[in-house]
C-alpha cells in the first residue's frame, strides 16, 4: 500500500480507521513561562496517532503546564504546538479532542445531576452552550452509558456514586462526542486500587479497539512501562522515547528525576496485555 497505511478497528457495532503515521500533535522549541518563571523548556515532542503515552515527572515538573499549552490554556512564550496538523492558534476543531482534569472526581455531591445529564454534558464543547439534543445525541449517549458499564446507574445522582465510579462517569462525558484524542491528568489520583485496574483495562481497549489517542499523566511508573507505547518525562526539559525492548527506563527517568533517581523494572513482571484481553466492567464492556 503506498502512502499512509490504514488499520481498521472495529469495536461492536462501530468501525474505526486509524491512520497509523499520521501526527496528532507537533511541538517545536516550546517554551511557557508562568509567574515569571519557566516551567518548559525548548519542548520537541510529537505524537502520532494511535499512541499511548504515559507523562511522567517528579511534582511541579511541568506536566499539568503541557496538557493546557495543548489545550491552548496557556500562553506560549516561543514555540510552535501543531494539533492534527493545524497550528493552535488556527486550529478549531476542539471536538476532536476531550480532556478530564486531575480534580474531575471532587464533584460537590450535593449537587443535583444525574449520570445520564453529566454525560449529555459533553456533546455541547466549545462554543455549543444551549444548543438542543437531537436523537442522535442522545442516542450517542446511552451507546457511551452502555460502554461504559454506567447504565444501571444513569438515573443515579452523580453525588452518589463511589470515587471509581464517578471516573468513569467523567471519562464517559469525555467520550460522548467520538474523541480521536483523550488527555488525563492524573486520573485514578484517589481511586481505590481495584478501581484504578479496571480504569487502566478500559484504556487499554479505548486505545486498542477504538484507536483512541490518548495522553495520561501518571505518577504510576510501572503502569506506565507495562501497558503504554510511549513515555514522555517532564521536568522543565522533555524527553520521549518509545516503549522497546531495549530501552533502559531507569536512564531514560534519570533525564527527568535526576542521577540519583533508581527504579527497579523487569518486563516479565507486567501482567496480562489488557489491550489482547476481553475486558469487562461492571458487565457494560466486553
Amino acid at each position: 500500500m503506498m502512502g499512509h497505511e490504514l488499520a481498521e478497528i472495529n469495536l461492536g457495532q462501530q468501525s474505526v480507521h486509524k491512520e497509523t503515521s499520521k501526527e496528532v500533535i507537533s511541538i517545536e522549541n516550546l517554551n511557557v513561562f508562568r509567574n515569571g518563571t519557566q516551567i518548559l523548556k525548548d519542548v520537541d515532542l510529537r505524537i502520532n496517532s494511535g499512541d499511548y503515552v504515559g507523562i511522567v515527572g517528579p511534582n511541579g515538573g511541568g506536566k499539568t503546564t503541557l496538557l493546557m499549552a495543548l489545550l491552548g490554556n496557556l500562553a506560549r512564550k516561543s514555540g510552535t504546538i501543531k494539533l492534527f496538523g493545524t497550528d493552535i492558534q488556527k486550529f478549531t476543531d476542539w471536538h476532536r479532542i476531550a480532556y478530564v482534569s486531575q480534580d474531575a472526581i471532587n464533584f460537590d455531591n450535593s449537587f443535583p445531576v444525574t449520570v445520564r445529564e453529566l454525560v449529555s454534558l459533553g456533546r455541547l464543547g466549545r462554543g455549543r452552550p444551549g444548543r438542543r439534543f437531537k436523537k442522535e445525541d442522545w442516542d450517542k449517549v446511552e451507546e457511551v452509558l452502555e460502554f461504559m458499564g454506567l447504565t444501571g446507574m444513569a438515573r443515579k445522582r452523580v453525588g452518589q456514586l463511589s470515587g471509581g465510579q464517578k471516573q468513569r462517569v467523567f471519562i464517559a462525558k469525555a467520550l460522548v462526542r467520538s474523541p480521536e484524542l483523550l488527555l488525563l491528568d492524573e486520573p485514578v489520583a484517589g481511586v481505590d486500587a481495584q478501581n484504578q485496574e479496571q480504569f487502566h483495562k478500559l484504556l487499554s481497549v479505548l486505545n486498542s479497539q477504538k484507536g483512541t489517542t490518548i495522553l495520561l499523566v501518571s505518577h504510576d511508573l510501572a503502569v506506565v512501562f507495562c501497558r503504554m507505547s510511549k513515555v514522555v518525562c517532564v521536568n522543565r526539559d522533555v524527553h520521549s522515547s518509545e516503549l522497546t525492548p531495549d530501552l533502559d527506563p531507569e536512564s531514560f527517568l534519570r533525564q527527568g528525576y535526576g542521577e540519583h533517581f533508581h527504579f527497579v523494572f523487569h518486563k516479565h513482571d507486567c501482567e496480562a496485555d489488557f489491550s489482547k484481553q476481553e475486558v469487562t466492567i461492571n458487565g457494560g464492556l466486553k
